[in-house]
């Protein structure tokens, strides 16, 4: 790899390997540049959609230390690097794969280890960060609810006795 272009190229793709929490691979064979650039957009600010040279792509992953993509470097390749939400960025992908279906979703990485088409489809069934942090704090929150409750009982059955008992006295009292 002599060429000054190509070493900057794979060091480019070493750094965007290095920065992303996630990488999904796909070939975009038979899409046009108008629907790479709608893929794009649905990608948003979650991911960077990058054409790659296969080799290059798969230098860079070796050398950064990513095994995901052995084997799988062939054809039009392209890389979404993902430096948000993975589910949200397999969501789109999944998303714009149903609707155009030239998108294949290849394979990727997420966290060190290797995800398959289908493991990138069940992330993309998952529900997002937001939401799972939510239902958590929902549920954490219903649980102090009950246990304040429970905590708050004794106190409240014991003001009732006190009640029935001074309204017996004074009901007895008074018929004395």
């Amino acid at each position: 790899m002599a060429n000054p272009e190509k070493a900057a190229a794979v060091a480019e793709l070493k750094e965007q390997f290095s920065a992303s929490n996630a990488a999904v691979l796909t070939e975009y064979r038979g899409l046009s540049v108008a629907q790479l650039k709608q893929l794009r957009r649905a990608l948003g600010e979650e991911a960077e959609y990058a054409v790659v040279k296969n080799t290059l792509a798969g230098i860079a992953a070796q050398e950064v230390g990513i095994d995901a993509f052995e084997g799988k470097l062939n054809g039009p390749s392209a890389i979404a690097f993902v430096a948000g939400d993975p589910v949200a960025v397999a969501k789109s992908l999944r998303d714009f794969a149903k609707e155009n279906p030239e998108l294949i979703l290849k394979g990727g990485y997420m966290d060190g280890a290797a995800l398959d088409e289908d493991g990138i489809k069940k992330l993309a069934d998952l529900e997002s960060r937001e939401v799972l942090l939510a239902k958590v704090a929902g549920a954490a929150q219903a649980s102090l609810s009950k246990a304040a409750a429970l905590f708050q009982a004794p106190l409240s059955k014991t003001v009732r006795t006190a009640e029935a008992l001074r309204a017996k006295v004074e009901e007895t009292g008074e018929a004395a």
